[in-house]
C-alpha cells in the first residue's frame, strides 16, 4: 500500500485531540503518516481542569502543555511539530481589549505562512485539515490558523513563493473540521432521555447559534473512526490542563457515539484532484 500522508493544522495544544483525532488515529493505524502542526504553545491557556488549578501548574503552563501535547501524539501515534507562535489568549470584555504584543493572530501573514510552508514542503502532505474560516468558533488564534492554512496550501505549490524554504509541494486537498455539530448532539441527548438520564447537553442545545445549522449543510465528507473513539478520549485527557475527566466531553458511553454517530466530518475546501462527493476518506482520488 502506496504510504500517504495527512497533516493537521491546529491552533493550540487540544485542538487535535477535539476535532478530528479518531480520523487521525485510524490513518495512522492503516499505516499512513499522519502529522499535527500546533502553531501556538497554548500559554495563555485558562486551566479548566479543577484539579489542575495548582500554583506550581500556573507557573509551569507552557512546559506542562509540551508535555501534555507528547502524550497526547503518542496515544494518538502521529508525529508531531510546533510552528513555534505565541497563544494570544481569547479577549473577553466590552468593548474587546487589545491583543498582547507579539502574540500569534498579530503575526503579519506572510511571516506565518512562510513557516508553515516550510513544514509543508518538508513533510509533503496529500492532504491537510484545519478551520473554516470562522474558526471553528471566534477565537483570534483560530481564525489566523485558518488565515495561514489556506496561504500556506497556496503557496507550497508555487516556486516563486518562499523560494528558500525548500522544493515547492502540491498539496492534493484541503479540508475544514465541522466537528461540532447540532444534530449530533441532539441525538445522544436523545439517547439519555430514552434511558431515563439528563444529558449533559442541555445548556449547549438551548444557546446554540442557529447560524451554526449551515455547518451540516457544508459538510462533504464522513470519515467512519468509531473503533478509534476511546484513543481520542484517552488523547483528550491527556491534556490534563485543559480537560476536566469529568466533563461532559466523556458522559455519553463509547457504545452510544459508535452506534449513533460513527464518523467525523469534514468539508473539502480546495481540491488539485478530482473528486466525487460525498466522499468517505480523506484521500480519495489521491493516486495510491
Amino acid at each position: 500500500m502506496t504510504e500517504l500522508r495527512l497533516m493537521a493544522v491546529h491552533a493550540h495544544p487540544d485542538d487535535e485531540s477535539s476535532k478530528g483525532a479518531a480520523t487521525m488515529a485510524r490513518y495512522a493505524d492503516e499505516g499512513h503518516r499522519v502529522m499535527v502542526v500546533t502553531l501556538t504553545g497554548g500559554e495563555r491557556g485558562d486551566i479548566l481542569n479543577p484539579a489542575m488549578d495548582l500554583p506550581e501548574v500556573h507557573g509551569r503552563m507552557s512546559e506542562i502543555r509540551r508535555d501534555e501535547m507528547a502524550r497526547a501524539a503518542g496515544i494518538l501515534g502521529v508525529e508531531h511539530t510546533w510552528l513555534g507562535f505565541v497563544d494570544s489568549g481569547l479577549p473577553e470584555g466590552d468593548p474587546l481589549p487589545p491583543l498582547p504584543d507579539g502574540c500569534f493572530a498579530l503575526v503579519p501573514l506572510e511571516e506565518s505562512t512562510e513557516r508553515l510552508v516550510r513544514v509543508i514542503r518538508e513533510f509533503r502532505p496529500h492532504v491537510m485539515t484545519t478551520y473554516d474560516e470562522n474558526g471553528g468558533y471566534p477565537h483570534p488564534d483560530h481564525i489566523r490558523c485558518h488565515q495561514v492554512s489556506v496561504a500556506a496550501y497556496e503557496a507550497a505549490a508555487d516556486h516563486h513563493r518562499f523560494a528558500d524554504a525548500g522544493e515547492p509541494w502540491s498539496v492534493s486537498k484541503l479540508y475544514y473540521n465541522h466537528g461540532f455539530l447540532r444534530q449530533r448532539m441532539q441525538l445522544l441527548q436523545d439517547e439519555f432521555a430514552k434511558h431515563g438520564r439528563t444529558g449533559p447537553f442541555e445548556k449547549w442545545l438551548e444557546h446554540w447559534d442557529p447560524d451554526r445549522d449551515t455547518l451540516a449543510g457544508r459538510v462533504t465528507t464522513r470519515v467512519h473512526c468509531s473503533d478509534y473513539f476511546e484513543q481520542r478520549d484517552d488523547a483528550l485527557r491527556a491534556h490534563a490542563t485543559q480537560i476536566d475527566p469529568t466533563g461532559h466531553f466523556f458522559h455519553a458511553p463509547i457504545e452510544w457515539q459508535q452506534r449513533l454517530w460513527p464518523t467525523e466530518e469534514y468539508e473539502l475546501a480546495r481540491s488539485r484532484v478530482r473528486v466525487s462527493l460525498p466522499e468517505t476518506d480523506l484521500f480519495a482520488g489521491i493516486e495510491r
